[in-house]
């Protein structure tokens, strides 16, 4: 039994080398196992499950794929597509999980998160996350007409690359007790998550006891993602675009 979680693709028109990479990750990683989860920022930009662009059909179709091998697909909002809506989960055949969310890993209960939430020291932040994901709010924007959604997400990102262009890094990263604390919250030993893009396995102390948080890379040289086999601890491995696409 196999498992595999990836997240912060990015997936964008400029970026053809990650598309392709993540064409050719899907045949050799996803097909024929028990489960891929994509844990958030798998796009760049979502205005809404009504757009249908070139990049957005080809991801789609590739995903049909995945999952018309028997293996189970999950989608987790991230903090820049936050708008996928259950129509493309529909289309691609994937369940979309709340963030955050406690599964059965092989028999491990393991919370899985996109991340953002636990970096509570970029106040900032968290005020603009709260906006974004009151329904409220997401349920006026996706009424605008699909053009001016468009202008607004440029927008918004031009304004967050530069807001993050004049933070510490240390802001940006999770901050060590709200891990803590989401883990005893919800009673596990095992996190995997993204958003950070500093892949690495971190050991800590949770419930009073040894603990391990998971954290996915961004695809930007290599495809980074997470194994998780049956009676085995899991894994972060990583693969070179160009084994992918070569």
């Amino acid at each position: 039994m196999t498992t595999r979680f990836i997240a912060d693709l990015h997936l964008e028109e400029s970026r053809p080398d990650i598309t392709d990479a993540f064409l050719g990750f899907l045949p050799a990683y996803a097909h024929n196992i028990d489960a891929l989860y994509i844990l958030g920022d798998f796009f760049e930009a979502w205005i809404g499950d009504d757009e249908h662009t070139p990049l957005q059909e080809t991801v789609a179709e590739a995903l049909q794929a995945v999952t018309a091998t028997g293996t189970a697909l999950y989608l987790m909002h991230g903090n820049r597509d936050f708008l996928i809506g259950q129509d493309f989960c529909d289309r691609v055949g994937a369940t979309l999980l709340d963030d955050p969310t406690v599964i059965d890993l092989h028999g491990e209960p393991t919370l899985l998160m996109h991340g953002d939430s636990l970096c509570t020291a970029d106040e900032e932040y968290q005020k603009f996350r709260a906006t974004m994901r009151n329904p409220q709010w997401q349920k006026a924007f996706l009424q605008r007409p699909l053009a001016d959604r468009q202008t607004v997400a440029r927008q918004m990102r031009e304004i967050s690359q530069a807001k993050n262009q004049g933070k510490e890094q240390t802001i940006m990263d999770v901050t060590p007790e709200e891990v803590v604390a989401d883990m005893e919250r919800h009673g596990v030993q095992q996190l995997i998550h993204g958003h950070t893009h500093r892949p690495a396995v971190h050991e800590l102390e949770a419930n009073g006891a040894t603990a391990r948080r998971y954290v996915t890379g961004d695809w930007h040289e290599k495809a980074w993602y997470i194994e998780a086999r049956e009676g085995a601890t899991p894994e972060l491995l990583s693969v070179p675009f160009a084994e992918l696409t070569g």
